[in-house]
């Protein structure tokens, strides 16, 4: 049995905190270079050049990329064989939350008591926490900040199973078509299915922490991938919504079993930062 003291993991999220909000990740630096070599719209060219220089100034600067620096939602891949200690985890991770986004000057965007009484927390917590328990004895962290314009277009449509494929492709190109300019494009699209109304839309969401052209193992599921992103991108909304080839930089689809009476689908729309960082101990 291998021990990890709680202390190691709240400086490790402290961390990828600041680094996701300050640091794009070389696939999606690189997939909006790509983008600029495609694009023909004069104005998605000049936004996406914009997108690059901003990304280099906030690397070398230590800035945020925008300053929404979202909800942080953290997954942990936590091995079987590990014993933690000294702590609480979720305590362990909140602390990370909070000293990342106090130590590195990101903007505290979440607000408690959101029904009656709303109160800016002060330092970004709580934290949104998945635990998966996996064989091993390795400690995987993964920290996604979550903007809340990308996060507002997001949907998730409880469908029947008549609908079939065609109608959750539907359901996709809809939800980014009414989304626009909003979600700040070119944007990241998560797609789930299957499983429950609450589980779909974690399918959705952790979709996003896939590098940008990490196809799913399924070559079925792979292969709508690369068909649902064309159709997306054939909607002409562009960088920054105005107009071009470029919507989407990527679209990711994961699935699960789902009730024989049930359809459910989400779809869950990532800013052009794509903001993400992964840390394994």
């Amino acid at each position: 049995m291998r021990e990890i003291k709680v202390s190691q993991i709240t400086e490790i999220v402290k961390d990828l905190c600041i680094k996701a909000c300050t640091e794009l990740n070389p696939d999606v630096q690189q997939a909006i270079a790509q983008a600029l070599e495609n694009e023909p719209s004069e104005a998605g060219k000049a936004v996406l050049r914009q997108l690059l220089d901003n990304a280099d100034i906030a690397r070398s600067e230590k800035i945020p990329i925008c300053q929404d620096t979202g909800f942080t939602v953290v997954y942990l891949e936590l091995g079987q064989q590990v014993n933690l200690t000294d702590g609480s985890l979720n305590d362990a991770i909140n602390l990370g939350v909070k000293q990342g986004y106090t130590e590195g000057y990101l903007r505290k965007s979440i607000v408690k008591n959101p029904l009656l009484a709303p109160e800016n927390t002060k330092d970004n917590t709580p934290a949104i926490i998945h635990t998966d328990i996996v064989p091993g004895d390795k400690l995987k962290i993964s920290v996604l900040p979550k903007g809340g314009g990308s996060e507002n277009m997001s949907r998730i449509k409880m469908m029947k199973p008549a609908d079939g494929v065609e109608g959750v492709k539907n359901f996709v190109i809809e939800t980014v078509n009414q989304a626009g300019a909003n979600p700040c494009p070119p944007i990241v699209v998560g797609v789930g299915m299957g499983g429950t109304f609450d589980h779909v839309a974690y399918l959705a969401k952790k979709t996003l922490l896939r590098k940008i052209g990490q196809r799913n193992p399924d070559p079925r599921l792979a292969e709508l991938e690369v068909e649902w992103l064309k159709e997306v991108n054939k909607l002409g909304i562009g960088p920054a919504g105005l107009g071009g080839r470029t919507t989407a930089l990527d679209l990711f689809i994961e699935e699960f079993p789902r009730h024989i009476a049930t359809y459910p689908a989400a779809v869950n729309i990532q800013c052009h930062a794509d903001r993400s960082k992964t840390f394994i101990l």
